[in-house]
């Protein structure tokens, strides 16, 4: 059986890990194509404004500075120039085997970035994360592309002041809007733009009953329910996403808490490709861990409940199966989980 992942070259890990630096000490990013500048005096005063796309192709403008406010003028070119770089590293690193999401992804996320959500407690997991640890740990694997934007908190958000979730990504100019409850007295918790194929966001939060609502006042939102999220989220790492032709700082959950947590969805979701698509990204990142850090996959095994791993002990014979290339990874698991743990850790509540 073929390896599950491949190393990127050195000269390639260093030159993702250079874009993700600049990234994040880059503050506010420009939303859609890094633009250009041009000076308006038609009123008789002089301003200079930024005139750029969205990913839809609509043209916009935003009033930069008025003519000889040299200070602003210089701010707004020096971002300019900083998006320019990025938007010709991010195809690069695309062409080199990096994960990238889409256009439509990278505009959603800049303006959760820009809001401060990812600052103040909000965490990207599902498939996003796991493309952001495999350029991360400089692994290249198949990714299935996702039409879905998954976030989630476990405590309060640290925001100065309540935002709207809806407000927030409506202002990305995208025609989103929210999927009704299942009762008409049941909040949404996800927004869906126009179509079969159109881009979803969940909000989700740790909770002992799949599927409950939860309120996030500080999003005038709510949530999903969902079990173990608890220990997926805790001490979530920082990381950034490649999407479109931006680059944008987010936090994720651990890698190790992210391949035990998809072994027991692979388990337990209903619907079947969905569990699928659990159990191949648990096992690649697995893979990619056990040559990295297989210490992180232990530590991550001992802080979870013996509730969480029991169900993951049926999949003991296909994960020997799937990690025929990877003796080490195949030894770890199947001690893991050959016998239950003593000890289950307390679980954290929202």
């Amino acid at each position: 059986m073929a390896a599950l992942y491949r190393k990127h070259e050195q000269a390639y890990v260093t030159q993702y890990a250079e874009v993700r630096e600049r990234a994040r000490a880059a503050g506010h990013l420009l939303p859609g194509t890094p633009g250009t500048l041009k000076l308006r005096s038609g009123t008789g005063h002089g301003y200079w404004y930024r005139v750029y796309y969205f990913p839809a192709g609509t043209q916009r403008e935003q009033i930069v500075a008025k003519n000889g406010d040299k200070a602003q003028l210089q701010q707004m070119q020096e971002q300019i120039r900083f998006s320019e770089w990025v938007a010709e590293q991010v195809p690069t690193l695309r062409r080199l085997g990096f994960q990238v999401a889409d256009k439509i992804t990278a505009r959603v996320l800049v303006e959760l970035h820009n809001g401060n959500a990812f600052q103040a407690g909000l965490v990207l997991v599902g498939t996003l994360a796991y493309m952001a640890w495999l350029n991360e740990l400089g692994a290249m694997a198949i990714s299935s592309r996702t039409m879905d934007i998954d976030v989630a908190c476990s405590a309060r958000l640290a925001l100065v002041a309540p935002i709207s979730l809806l407000e927030t990504l409506q202002s990305t100019g995208l025609n989103f809007t929210p999927i009704p409850g299942l009762s008409p007295k049941e909040r949404a918790t996800s927004v869906k733009l126009p179509g079969i194929d159109g881009l979803r966001v969940d909000l989700l939060v740790p909770g002992t009953q799949l599927g409950a609502v939860v309120p996030v006042p500080e999003l005038n939102w709510a949530a999903q329910a969902i079990p173990h999220y608890d220990y997926l989220l805790a001490d979530p790492a920082a990381a950034i996403v490649l999407a479109g032709w931006q680059c944008i700082p987010v936090r994720i959950p651990q890698a190790a808490r992210i391949v035990w947590h998809k072994l027991y969805t692979s388990v337990k979701r209903a619907d079947a490709s969905k569990r699928a698509k659990d159990f191949r990204q648990a096992t690649v990142l697995a893979a990619v861990l056990m040559d990295h850090d297989p210490q992180a996959l232990r530590m991550a095994w001992e802080a979870a409940s013996e509730s969480m791993i029991s169900p993951v002990r049926i999949l003991r014979p296909k994960l020997k199966f799937e990690f025929e290339s990877h003796p080490e990874a195949m030894d770890f698991f199947e001690a893991a989980l050959a016998a239950p743990k003593k000890h289950p850790p307390a679980r954290r509540r929202r």
